[in-house]
């Protein structure tokens, strides 16, 4: 396992809101938004973009889809017009990668939505990171609260995952995300900085990880953070990474957003400097939706 970042400051190290001139952004209220404050940042400033590399989006499809319905979903995805400069991942259920694989035509990567801890064996239902190298398979979701909350997976368990996949060259979508009665409870800060210590311990090589911060309560549910909620959650994980990992990888790690994402509210969430693309679950079923939220980088741009 991968050993644990030796960057701990005694101090706190300046915050990346020093780097950034503060504003208050004011954006009109969205149907369906849960505002509930969440803790002690405020909204930042619009900019590009705050995580260096391109604009990413995921599709997480989930325990969803059958081989016709998919073979339609790949089809449309292969004939949509999608934006250049962004990094599209889809992440079938296991069973149908090596069809999504074969089908698509484009530049989009697939992604698993689970892998083993270690090496394959006798592991009745698990797929190893040795398996997923061997059928051209490049990222893997992991600590998704449904993993998390459902299947009871911890941040430990998690964290070892991340490290052994990592470790045989497979990518990560690393999720993050607090509870309902967390945010209400004023913890959001307090569960996320945990979730994200148990990745650090693991990870010594952060080139290839992306994070996701998904707010449990917003996942499935039609509610989502709003832009200011989501920028402030971002920023602080951002920091997080430059107090506890280094200012380098804070400045290169993407940080993207998931939770009832869709092509209405995409373009606003993008606008946020810290809010570096999205992890899309329902809405990634449908392929001009999906297509829209790929596409509302254009958003980021224009805010620049």
């Amino acid at each position: 396992m991968a050993a644990a970042p030796s960057s701990l400051a005694s101090s706190h190290l300046s915050r990346l809101a020093d780097l950034r001139r503060a504003a208050a952004v004011a954006t009109p209220a969205v149907p369906q938004q849960l505002r509930i404050g969440c803790s002690r940042r405020r909204a930042q400033r619009v900019v590009a973009m705050a995580g260096s590399g391109k604009f990413f989006v995921g599709g997480n499809w989930k325990c969803n889809g059958t081989k016709d319905s998919i073979s339609k979903l790949v089809s449309e995805l292969n004939s949509a017009t999608l934006e250049t400069n962004v990094d599209v991942v889809v992440a079938p259920p296991f069973i149908y990668i090596d069809q999504v694989k074969n089908s698509l035509t484009g530049p989009i990567e697939v992604s698993a939505q689970n892998v083993w801890v270690g090496k394959g064996g006798a592991y009745t239902g698990e797929i190893s990171a040795e398996q997923l190298v061997d059928i051209g398979v490049q990222w893997v979701i992991l600590g998704h609260s449904e993993r998390r909350h459902i299947i009871g997976e911890d941040d430990e368990f998690i964290g070892k995952k991340a490290a052994y996949a990592l470790s045989q060259n497979v990518k990560l979508i690393a999720c993050i995300g607090e509870l309902l009665e967390e945010r209400e409870a004023g913890k959001t800060f307090d569960v996320c900085f945990k979730q994200m210590k148990a990745f650090a311990d693991s990870i010594s090589n952060w080139a290839d990880v992306v994070i996701a911060y998904e707010p449990v309560w917003a996942i499935g549910t039609g509610k989502v953070a709003t832009p200011e909620q989501a920028q402030e959650v971002h920023a602080a994980v951002r920091d997080w990474l430059k107090t506890n990992v280094s200012p380098e990888v804070a400045a290169s790690t993407r940080i993207i957003y998931g939770g009832s994402v869709n092509a209405a509210n995409c373009a606003e969430l993008a606008k946020k400097e810290d809010i570096d693309g999205f992890l899309v679950g329902g809405a990634s079923l449908k392929a001009q939706d999906f297509a829209t939220i790929v596409n509302s980088v254009t958003a980021k741009k224009v805010a620049a």
